[in-house]
């Protein structure tokens, strides 16, 4: 996610895939900037926020994602399509509540349900938060933030009256918004240029050191094999 050119080698083929995750970034902070102002109170409705949540939050995380899938990065495209359906999900809630898909009047509906799928969200992001260690500092930074976000939306969905939850839940996603446009600068002009304009920050946390160790044994490893 994170790599500013990724090589894929089958047999004799050799594709070059530009780096995908500015493009998901942007996504991210696009639809998360106009969400964010629901949730604060800037702004009324969902309505005008569903067509950036399809394009911006769903397809541009999609494209990135699968991308990665390509490069084999299982980190990101895990990342980007994840977050990427989540999108989906939520424009579809949303068109529900706005009438734009109609539902049987009779059938039972709980909200409850949607609170219970933010819960399992802020599941997905803590472990994902630890695997974004290993890559920047402004990538970890984004997904503490997502992990406050989905913990405050899981709270405030089950107890609409703890407003303080929902407040810190807009806050989270306007920082996410505010990271992932950094991020995605940065991997945007350190790529173009061949340097550091916008530091990332480099991957910290117990695994790093011990990762890096074994990728340095695996070439040593490979370039005594084949000398």
């Amino acid at each position: 996610m994170e790599s500013a050119k990724d090589t894929k080698v089958i047999g004799r083929i050799q594709a070059a895939v530009a780096n995908p995750s500015p493009l998901g970034l942007f996504g991210l902070a696009m639809v998360t900037l106009i969400a964010s102002t629901n949730k604060l109170g800037i702004t009324s409705g969902t309505a005008y926020i569903i067509p950036w949540a399809l394009f911006l939050g769903a397809a541009a995380q999609l494209v990135a994602g699968i991308l990665d899938y390509k490069v084999k990065n299982n980190f990101g495209a895990t990342a980007f399509c994840g977050y990427g359906f989540f999108w989906l999900a939520v424009s579809m809630t949303w068109m529900i509540g706005n009438g734009m898909l109609s539902i049987n009047p009779g059938v039972v509906t709980d909200i409850s349900q949607l609170g219970f799928a933010f819960l399992g969200y802020f599941i997905f992001s803590i472990y994902m938060t630890i695997g974004a260690m290993g890559t920047n500092k402004a990538l970890f930074t984004i997904f503490v933030l997502i992990d406050v976000l989905f913990l405050g939306l899981f709270i405030s969905t089950l107890n609409p009256q703890l407003l303080f939850w929902k407040y810190l839940a807009g806050s989270a996603e306007l920082g996410i918004s505010f990271f992932s446009f950094y991020a995605s600068a940065a991997n945007v002009l350190n790529s173009h240029y061949g340097l550091s304009i916008l530091p990332l920050g480099k991957p910290f946390g117990p695994w790093v050191e011990k990762s890096i160790q074994k990728i340095d044994l695996q070439e040593e490893y490979h370039l005594d094999k084949a000398s």
